[in-house]
């Protein structure tokens, strides 16, 4: 089986492997634009910094970012390889599995196809969505994911913040928790605006890496749109020359 599908598969269905849905909060827009370079570029950038050391893009290469990102391989070499990659190497991660399996309950997986599996929404809302949870091994928790795995890597930037819940009763009497929003604990070094941002522009990045070409496709549909323009145009006159003389 194809390696691509089999991913998807995976990331789509078995919820211990990849990205499971989880407590079932409602998903913000992330409101991403493939097209927009420079967010791609600083999604790049945010990404390398602190995510792959965790998640591969074993589809993506370096090279591809530089075609596709308006960047030259030497901006990608001194600003997005730091160990000793080869500009044609896959986006991987040296951390060893075993060791990543034992850190952290299980393997981190791939984002390559995630934006794909689980859509732009998800992983914005998931990002945002960390809340401070003693009760866990990683000290944190999330209302898209309950009980994941992932720490909250990027709480230096946006601070840490407690979740409100409240109980209520269904019809049939039965409780259940709802949950109200959050409330912030402590500030991190990005405003809410500030932090909103890198998040959006982390998924643009995301969103790009599951379909590299989506940009080629964007460029060829222009293309193709004024050509069938023009060419209406064109046959526009022709009927109209060839029909002016009847009655």
């Amino acid at each position: 089986m194809d390696k691509r599908l089999l991913l998807m598969m995976l990331l789509a269905v078995v919820p211990a492997s990849g990205f499971a849905a989880g407590g079932g909060a409602p998903l913000d827009s992330a409101n991403v634009n493939v097209a927009d370079t420079a967010a791609l570029q600083r999604g790049a950038a945010y990404y390398v910094n602190n995510c792959l050391g965790c998640h591969s893009l074993e589809y993506v290469r370096y090279n591809r970012l530089a075609d596709d990102l308006g960047l030259t391989e030497d901006q990608v070499t001194e600003n997005l390889m730091y160990t000793g990659e080869r500009i044609h190497d896959t986006m991987t991660v040296a951390m060893p599995a075993d060791d990543s399996s034992v850190w952290f309950g299980r393997t981190p997986p791939d984002l390559s196809l995630v934006a794909r599996s689980r859509g732009e929404d998800w992983i914005y809302t998931f990002l945002k969505s960390f809340y401070v949870d003693p009760s866990k091994p990683t000290g944190a928790n999330n209302t898209v994911l309950v009980g994941a795995s992932m720490p909250h890597v990027l709480w230096e930037q946006q601070g840490l913040q407690r979740a409100i819940f409240h109980e209520e009763i269904d019809e049939a009497g039965n409780p259940h928790t709802e949950f109200e929003g959050f409330e912030l604990v402590s500030a991190g070094s990005m405003s809410p605006e500030a932090f909103d941002r890198m998040i959006r522009d982390i998924v643009t990045f995301l969103s790009y890496a599951g379909e590299p070409m989506q940009l080629e496709r964007q460029r060829l549909g222009v293309k193709v749109l004024l050509f069938l323009l023009v060419f209406f145009v064109l046959a526009f006159l022709l009927k109209k020359e060839i029909w002016k003389d009847v009655k």
